[in-house]
């Protein structure tokens, strides 16, 4: 059964342990995103088209707002997961609000000795609620290191579109919709309208400008709203899924797990801020 271990929310962005046998949908992050495999059964990702395994000798990096999914390799035994969420602006404080400042050269790397090393101490910090100035340490070394590694000369880049800025007024205004009236009972159809486009253009020009779909786009939107208040407040799940559109705590619960791998219930559980 796929559970949280332990979840730190901080300036940083979202340091996880999992325990993983279900597949995720694709979905993507405002964040960056680097997975390790600590234990237990393998796994596999697609990063936008590629192809990634995930094992004890791999690191799989996905840029913000890249489409990627997870598929655990047995559905009978779980693998355990450490999976950092990496928020651009405490990556590189003090530039522009873009999320290509924070984009790996490619979506594969291997794991050299030292750097295995290295993701298995700031795990164990992250299980043990280290300190948090030395955890903070830690984590920007490993991220660094991790950065670097998909730059480093000789490797072949995957090719990928860097997301440079939505500049077409119409799509910004759609964007814009999203945010102010967010839920999962939004229609896109309608807001294809209301942005002044046709169904198929507006899809169209929303992808080339964002390198997402809008429904995928939405789903972010509402995933980072879920977990903001599972952690942030109180609330009971149930009025956070009808909060958020959803006509049911089962329908929300499904959602939740399809995109985070787990239920909003134990992801609360194992969650804390820094």
């Amino acid at each position: 059964m796929s559970r949280a271990i332990a979840v730190f929310h901080g300036r940083f962005g979202r340091a996880t342990l999992y325990q993983l046998n279900r597949p995720f949908n694709v979905h993507a992050h405002r964040e960056a995103h680097l997975i390790f495999r600590l234990g237990g059964s393998d796994g596999r990702a697609t990063v936008a088209g590629t192809f990634c395994p995930l094992t004890s000798s791999t690191v799989v990096a996905v840029s913000p707002w890249e489409p990627h999914n997870f598929v655990p390799d047995d559905l009978e035994c779980s693998g355990l997961f450490f999976v950092l969420y990496v928020n651009p602006d405490w990556f590189a404080p003090g530039g522009a609000s873009d999320p290509a400042r924070l984009r790996f050269g490619r979506s594969l790397i291997y794991r050299t000795a030292a750097l295995d090393r290295q993701i298995r101490l700031t795990a164990a910090m992250v299980y043990g609620a280290h300190c948090l100035d030395a955890l903070d340490r830690e984590l920007r070394a490993l991220i660094d290191a991790c950065f670097e590694e998909t730059w480093r000369r000789g490797a072949e880049p995957a090719l990928r579109r860097v997301h440079e800025g939505v500049t077409d007024f119409r799509v910004r205004k759609s964007i814009r919709l999203m945010q102010e009236g967010l839920g999962a009972d939004i229609q896109l159809n309608a807001l294809a309208r209301e942005s002044g486009l046709s169904r198929p253009h507006f899809y169209k020009l929303f992808h080339r400008q964002t390198g997402i779909t809008p429904n995928l786009y939405l789903n972010t939107l509402l995933m980072e709203r879920a977990i903001d208040t599972l952690v942030g407040t109180q609330k009971p799940v149930a009025d956070i899924g009808f909060d958020l559109g959803f006509s049911s705590q089962s329908g929300f619960a499904k959602f939740f797990s399809a995109n985070v791998g787990m239920a909003p219930t134990d992801y609360r559980r194992a969650a804390h801020r820094i």
